[in-house]
C-alpha cells in the first residue's frame, strides 16, 4: 500500500512540531506575543478546539504515521532485518544530536530541558539511551527525544507480538490499548516512589501509534470494519483514561486533538496530487527527523541573539534557515549514509537486495 501523501503529512507535523515550540518559548518564556500566535490561538485553538500551543498536533501525525508505515514492515520482514532498519535511522542522528545537545549545555550555549544546571557524565550517558527520562528527577539535555521512548516501545512491542501479528492481526493494537491501561490505572494508584512517570507518558502516547496500524489494517483489508471500530474505540477510552489521571501535559483537549490529526491522516493519506510532489514539500519531509532532533538546539539561542535586530518574525525566520541547514548536514552526512552501512552490514542479504 503506497501513502502517497506522507511527505505532506510529514511536512504540516512538522510546522505544527516548530509553531508548538516557538508558541511555548515566546508566550511561557519570554512573556512576548506574535501575530502569528494570535491568528493560530483563534483559528485552530479557540474555533477548532485544538489543544493550546498546537501541543501534540505534530507529535500525533508523526506517531500516527509510524504506525501505519510501519505495520507492514513488521508483519512481511523478520525480526533482525525490522530491528535493523528501524535503528539503523534513528540510532545514528540520535546520538550525534545529545551529543551535541551535552556540548552546548557544558559550554553554556543551551539549558537542560529539565530543572538541574548541568549534566553530570553517567546521566550523559543515560542521555544517549534516552534513560534519563526514566530518572528520579527526570533527566533531559535534549528533552523532544522523548517521542522516540514511544516509537521505541512500539518497534519492540511489533518484535515480540510479530506472530501474533501476522495471525491475528487485530489483536496486537487491542492488546496494547489493554497494556497502556494498565500501565496508566498502576501508576495512578501505587505509592509515588514506585510509580514511573515517564510509563505513563508513554502508555498515553501509544494509542496514536496503534491508530495508524489500525489505519494500515483496514485500508489493507486485512481485517474486518467492525474490528476496526472496536479497536478505535479501544484506544479512545484509553486516551480518554489518560486524559482522567492527567498522564497528558498541556491541557485536556487530546482526544479531540487526535481525532482532528486522525482525520487528516484519512484525508491526505493518499493524497497523490501536485501540492504532495512539491520540492520543498518532499525536502521538509525527507529531512522531518533531522529537523525534530536538532530544532530546540538552535531556536532559543538564534532567536535572542537576532530579535532586537530583526523583531519577531525576522528571527523565527532566521531559526528556520539556521534549522533548515543544520538538519541538511545532519541527514546528508550522518542519517542516510549511517543507514544504508548499517543496512548493508546487518539486515540478510535477501533483505538488502530488495
Amino acid at each position: 500500500m503506497e501513502l502517497a501523501g506522507a511527505n505532506l503529512l510529514r511536512f504540516i507535523a512538522v510546522l505544527a512540531v516548530l509553531y508548538s515550540h516557538i508558541s511555548f518559548y515566546l508566550i511561557d518564556d519570554r512573556s512576548e506575543g506574535w501575530w502569528v500566535i494570535d491568528l493560530v490561538y483563534r483559528v485552530l485553538v479557540q474555533e477548532a478546539g485544538l489543544n493550546n500551543h498546537l501541543s501534540f498536533v505534530g507529535v500525533a501525525i508523526f506517531m500516527l504515521l509510524t504506525g501505519l508505515l510501519v505495520t507492514r514492515s513488521a508483519m512481511r520482514q523478520s525480526r533482525r532485518d525490522f530491528a535493523v532498519s528501524r535503528l539503523s535511522r534513528l540510532i545514528p542522528a540520535l546520538w550525534v544530536a545529545v551529543a551535541l545537545a551535552i556540548l552546548f549545555v557544558r559550554l553554556g550555549i543551551n539549558g537542560m530541558f529539565s530543572g538541574q544546571n548541568g549534566i553530570s557524565n553517567s546521566e550523559a550517558a543515560f542521555s544517549f539511551v534516552l534513560g534519563g527520562f526514566f530518572l528520579e528527577p527526570e533527566v533531559a539535555v535534549l528533552g523532544v527525544t522523548w517521542t522516540l521512548t514511544v516509537q521505541l516501545m512500539f518497534y519492540l512491542y511489533c518484535v515480540v507480538a510479530r506472530d501474533i501479528l501476522r495471525k491475528r492481526p487485530i489483536l496486537v493494537p487491542l492488546l496494547g490499548a489493554a497494556g497502556c491501561a494498565v500501565v496508566i490505572v498502576n501508576n495512578l494508584y501505587v505509592p509515588q516512589p514506585w510509580s514511573v512517570p515517564m510509563l505513563s507518558k508513554i502508555a498515553a502516547t501509544l494509542p496514536t501509534l496503534f491508530l495508524g496500524q489500525i489505519i494500515y489494517l483496514g485500508w489493507a483489508r486485512i481485517v474486518a470494519w467492525r474490528w476496526v471500530v472496536v479497536a478505535v474505540i479501544a484506544q479512545a477510552e484509553v486516551v480518554r483514561l489518560a486524559t482522567d489521571a492527567h498522564a497528558y501535559w498541556a491541557g485536556d483537549k487530546y482526544l479531540w486533538t487526535i481525532i482532528v490529526v486522525t482525520g487528516l491522516v484519512l484525508l491526505l493519506g493518499r493524497y497523490d496530487g501536485r501540492v504532495a510532489h512539491w520540492a520543498f514539500i518532499r525536502w521538509t519531509g525527507t529531512r522531518s527527523y533531522a529537523i525534530y532532533l536538532v530544532h530546540t538546539l538552535i531556536l532559543y539561542r538564534v532567536y535572542e541573539n537576532v530579535v532586537p535586530y530583526t523583531g519577531p518574525t525576522g528571527a523565527v525566520v532566521a531559526f528556520v534557515v539556521v534549522t533548515a541547514v543544520v538538519s541538511e548536514i545532519i541527514y546528508r552526512w550522518v542519517e542516510t549514509p549511517a543507514a544504508t552501512w548499517l543496512n548493508s552490514r546487518f539486515r540478510s542479504r535477501e533483505a538488502v537486495r530488495v
